[in-house]
């Protein structure tokens, strides 16, 4: 009976037979054409200018692409210039224009050999994918184009014919740009961003308009997503934690132009209570120049110092209203001893503090807010509330994240999953309930979603809870997106960076999913098959310049975050990692450098290593799109056998 409710309302889309096979006919030609290629990028930290110059060049691999279609028609010079026009089509072609070289006959070769190597780029996909992956306005155009037999006489006339219209009416310009962009687009058919897209770098906001604009993505959420998602939802002490990382990389950039937070209250706060205190140990670190706001480095040290005692406050009473969970010694400002100036740990050492100066710490009761730095949280609470952009870039990470996903024998997400010394998972009790492995994960993507559906009202204490979950998620000892046994903010700031107790150690996840059985066992908890299973793993630098790989256990395990930050680079001694998934293998994009195009020359090119090769070409049909068209075809089948039986009547043609 339910079958037949079903199909009745399948009858809807395809009213007849002929509808009927049409699509059965469609849907068998494409599970057997080879599967798209998915990228997997990690750790973007606002770097919009790096990533979306991997993005545009799908990871070096059109520039090959160009080298196998063209090489003995080009030369080097010639093989960059195209590249350099797909990447970057706006600044070419005013490069072009200004040189004098943007001829008649430059158009006409160049049109034609971006249309031969859209070819090539989209001869793994069926018509009608590609057909709408083309802007509407040119969509005919393009499609005729693309399926001229140019060895038939009269149809080379036909295509210079609409080349010549097309240059006559001035809109050359348009359609090349149009066709680099539809390259770009099909180039990298699923994108999978393994977290962290905030923090550190200029401006993440750029890269989330760009990852909208994107056809088919998903992301696995950072520990550096998760803070600016509860920021975004009202949590007190992430907006502060936003804020203070910002500052301290002083990017003012991300904040004001690309979100347009108000922190003119924070910097008049910050100068009056600091004015007389040089805040040394809160210079900015400047890894980018500010390019659209400018505060002296001296009084961004001051809102920095500010913010991060409001912070320690705001996070500390988060602990205070949660006790199971477990971190009663990070409430760091009431371990102070304020008459010895020392900071006591929690195994009763006592530590001399660097920075003795407390303006607006109460002794008595440590953790309180004054009165104007409850001011100072509240109107940056209320500009990320009513930030227009910033929360349409959260319900676009809702929509499209996650804490983990399993696509195509792959699991992704970006921390780790916590783990036991002997590689048993951790357990995490709250509410009387253990959670552990991939309970956890799904636990806390559970919870982080609940928010979209809790009142908003600032007195509820149900909604209160679970925000306090993102803080834990931020920094949590047992939360799958930070795998540290503590963050060492406070220390770093009035104890010294090199002593031990600043030391945040990792989780042993990252030392154990190093060998191949507890990957294994990590398949086993998520139901996937050890042979053919990889996990794709971000959060933690690799250190190639020291010896580091990207690939452990066995090929099963890839970490991907190889500093696309600019902050990192001088560590890992390169620019990041893309991890590309196509019908033939699986390799790493090792990059180096993104400088922004000045010439037509020197198209960007990564190293790329070629992981796994697999020994029959992928089609679709071995991906779970594949599953899902398998599933598709057996419903059109029934409803085709309903309609041959008259169980099901057919609709006006």
């Amino acid at each position: 009976m339910d079958d037949l409710k079903y199909l009745k309302l399948l009858s809807k889309e395809f009213n007849t037979i002929e509808k009927t096979i049409s699509e059965i006919v469609k849907l068998k030609a494409i599970s057997v054409l080879p599967k798209g290629t998915e990228y997997f990028l990690s750790d973007l930290h606002g770097e919009y200018t790096s990533f979306t110059r991997i993005l545009r060049s799908a990871s070096g691999n059109t520039r090959q692409k160009i080298s196998q279609e063209f090489k003995y028609e080009m030369t080097e010079d010639q093989m960059n210039e195209l590249s350099n026009l797909i990447y970057e089509p706006s600044n070419f072609l005013t490069l072009v224009t200004k040189s004098g070289d943007f001829t008649d006959s430059w158009v006409r070769k160049t049109i034609f050999n971006l249309i031969k190597l859209l070819k090539v780029v989209t001869s793994k996909y069926s018509r009608r994918k590609v057909r709408n992956k083309i802007p509407e306005a040119y969509r005919d155009l393009i499609d005729e184009m693309l399926h001229i037999d140019y060895i038939e006489i009269n149809k080379q006339d036909y295509f210079d014919t609409l080349i010549d219209t097309i240059i006559e009416i001035n809109a050359s310009k348009e359609i090349i740009t149009t066709l680099c962009h539809l390259i770009q687009n099909v180039s990298v058919d699923c994108l999978h961003i393994v977290g962290d897209i905030f923090d550190r770098g200029p401006r993440p906001d750029i890269i989330m308009d760009v990852l909208m604009d994107h056809h088919d993505i998903d992301i696995q959420w950072g520990n550096h997503d998760i803070i600016w998602m509860g920021a975004a939802l009202g949590n007190r002490a992430l907006v502060a934690n936003v804020v203070r990382i910002a500052l301290g990389y002083n990017n003012f950039d991300s904040l004001e132009d690309g979100y347009g937070i108000n922190l003119r209250p924070l910097y008049s706060f910050a100068i009056d209570v600091y004015k007389d205190d040089p805040c040394e140990r809160f210079m900015p670190r400047i890894v980018d120049e500010n390019k659209y706001y400018s505060v002296n480095k001296y009084a961004t040290a001051k809102m920095h110092k500010a913010i991060s005692i409001i912070q320690f406050k705001l996070a500390s009473q988060i602990l205070k209203r949660n006790p199971q969970y477990n971190m009663d010694h990070r409430i760091t400002l009431e371990n102070i001893d304020f008459e010895k100036n020392v900071y006591i740990a929690e195994d009763g050492k006592e530590y001399p503090l660097l920075d003795t100066n407390f303006p607006t710490v109460d002794k008595k009761d440590p953790i309180k807010l004054t009165d104007r730095e409850h001011e100072v949280i509240e109107s940056l609470n209320t500009s990320f509330r009513h930030s227009e952009k910033m929360q349409t870039h959260l319900k676009f990470l809702f929509d499209k994240g996650s804490v983990y996903k399993v696509t195509n024998s792959n699991l992704l997400f970006h921390g780790c999953i916590p783990m036991n010394e002997d590689g048993s998972f951790k357990t995490l009790v709250y509410d009387g309930v253990e959670y552990s492995g991939k309970s956890l994960m799904d636990f806390f993507d559970e919870k982080a979603r609940e928010t979209a559906y809790l009142p908003r009202s600032i007195n509820s204490k149900e909604r209160e809870k679970v925000l306090d979950l993102f803080w834990y998620m931020w920094c949590g000892p047992i939360s799958p997106l930070f795998g540290k046994h503590k963050m060492s903010t406070f220390e770093n700031f009035f104890i010294g960076r090199d002593l031990p107790i600043s030391k945040e150690v990792s989780d042993p996840y990252f030392k154990l999913s190093k060998k191949e059985e507890f990957v294994d066992k990590i398949f086993q908890e998520f139901n996937l098959n050890p042979k053919t299973s990889h996990v794709i793993n971000g959060h933690i630098p690799v250190k190639l310049k020291d010896g580091q790989q990207p690939i452990s256990a066995n090929g099963k395990m890839y970490v991907i975050d190889g500093g696309i930050s600019k902050a990192y680079q001088p560590k890992t001694g390169i620019a990041g990692y893309t991890l590309m998934f196509n019908s033939h293998y699986l390799a790493l994009a090792e990059h180096s450098n993104y400088e922004v195009m000045e010439s037509v020359h020197g198209a960007y090119t990564p190293k790329l290593h070629i992981t796994e090769r697999f020994p029959e070409r992928l089609l679709v049909k071995d991906t779970d799109e594949g599953k899902e068209i398998e599933e598709r075809i057996k419903e059109l089948t029934s409803l085709f056998e309903a309609y041959k039986q008259g169980i099901i009547k057919e609709r006006a043609k």
